[in-house]
């Protein structure tokens, strides 16, 4: 999850300050709403592993049709194009299949990737998902962070902020207006009749999967909901202070945007079988499956990080963040970044989290590094079972 990252706009912090020193803290509102969600992913490694990418995507789809049954109320997957990480590079196409599927989850991608899209495209496929699902789209938005992906491609990942940016301000105006002309830098509209109007008025959620200070601020000027899914809890607390006042300082009418963590969560019935079955996996390998990009001519672009020039502190912070989880099952559980543990100390972990960053959608990443789906899917029932109700 990202959005622009930029260091330099307006009166925002060139550095991480905020994070370590926040001016204030703000009242976190609405603590008693807390919808629970499912980011799922599609590996490199579970699809190679497969007989066929069909199979796959058919166990995935009885798994959103459990999470619906047990209480899970969003469901959420990425866009990587080309990526180890994720193998959904058309998710709109996959949110219409699990919409078919399902009837209430709301559906939505953490993120799609803004720049490798026809930005008016874009705007219609989402408007039909909207349609299609009867509303049920969260539009999840972000500029993606792999070099590789857009060297691939032939785009200038440094200018992968400003198309994003542009190309959001397209999408937004094919969701409200009839007839759309836009002369940009990256796009050209002459006259384009957006069709079908979403069903949800005057358009789905939008969110920004934000990490850095820029992209904070991004979204809090723009009064979008906020997404995070790597850092620290307490970085947490303050990343989430300081976007709930820089969006106090914007006077903005309110009601205040939604906040959403995501975590790896693994659940057993006693915290020693949780974590006697978990430990396996985590330590959390973030690089499993990177063989497949790495082993190309391309690999991961012009750093092994894959990030290009871009070395901020936040990136650095992100990348120690990596090296620790992937070496320390301690370090990933006692910083939130896993929750593991019985029912009990399940719910008293993710109320911590949500006191303390005044969170308003808690999303489970359930496939903890290479765990076998029927682990996944018995972690995942418990969950919905014993954990979803505590907080209703």
């Amino acid at each position: 999850m990202d959005t622009p990252t930029s260091n330099q706009q307006g009166g925002i912090p060139t550095t991480l300050k905020f994070k370590y020193q926040p001016s204030y803290s703000v009242k976190k509102d609405n603590m008693a709403a807390l919808d629970f969600g499912i980011w799922d992913q599609y590996r490199y490694t579970e699809i190679q592993a497969a007989a066929s990418a069909a199979d796959v995507y058919e166990s995935h789809i009885r798994l959103a049709q459990l999470m619906e049954k047990v209480g899970f109320k969003q469901y959420h997957t990425i866009e990587h194009q080309g990526s180890y990480v994720g193998q959904i590079a058309s998710p709109t196409v996959l949110l219409a299949a699990i919409a078919q599927h399902t009837t209430n989850l709301r559906l939505g991608t953490m993120i799609w990737q803004t720049p490798f899209h026809n930005p008016m495209r874009l705007a219609q496929e989402i408007t039909m998902l909207d349609n299609l699902s009867r509303g049920r789209v969260e539009f999840g938005t972000g500029i993606g962070i792999h070099e590789h992906e857009f060297i691939r491609w032939g785009m200038d990942f440094t200018e992968r902020q400003k198309m994003g940016e542009e190309a959001l301000d397209i999408i937004k105006m094919a969701w409200t207006q009839e007839r759309v002309t836009y002369h940009g830098k990256y796009w050209q509209f002459e006259e384009a009749l957006p069709a079908p109007a979403p069903y949800q008025k005057p358009h789905p959620p939008i969110w920004a999967a934000a990490h850095s200070p820029r992209a904070l601020a991004f979204a809090a000027r723009n009064n979008y909901d906020v997404a995070q899914n790597i850092d620290i809890d307490s970085n947490m607390v303050k990343k989430f202070d300081y976007f709930r006042q820089v969006w106090k300082e914007c006077g903005h009418p309110g009601p205040m945007p939604r906040t959403l963590l995501m975590r790896t969560i693994y659940v057993a019935e006693t915290d020693e079988k949780a974590r006697a079955e978990a430990e396996a996996h985590v330590p959390i390998d973030f690089s499993l499956g990177r063989e497949f990009v790495i082993n190309t001519r391309v690999g991961m672009g012009t750093s092994p990080r894959g990030v290009g020039n871009e070395i901020t502190p936040d990136i650095q912070e992100r990348g120690r963040v990596f090296r620790e989880v992937g070496k320390s099952y301690d370090f990933a559980v006692d910083n939130g970044i896993a929750v593991v543990g019985s029912p009990e100390t399940v719910i008293k972990k993710i109320k911590e989290q949500q006191e303390s960053m005044g969170l308003n959608v808690y999303i489970g990443n359930f496939h903890v590094g290479a765990m076998p789906m029927e682990q996944v899917t018995k972690s995942l029932k418990l969950f919905g079972e014993e954990v979803i109700p505590a907080f209703k």
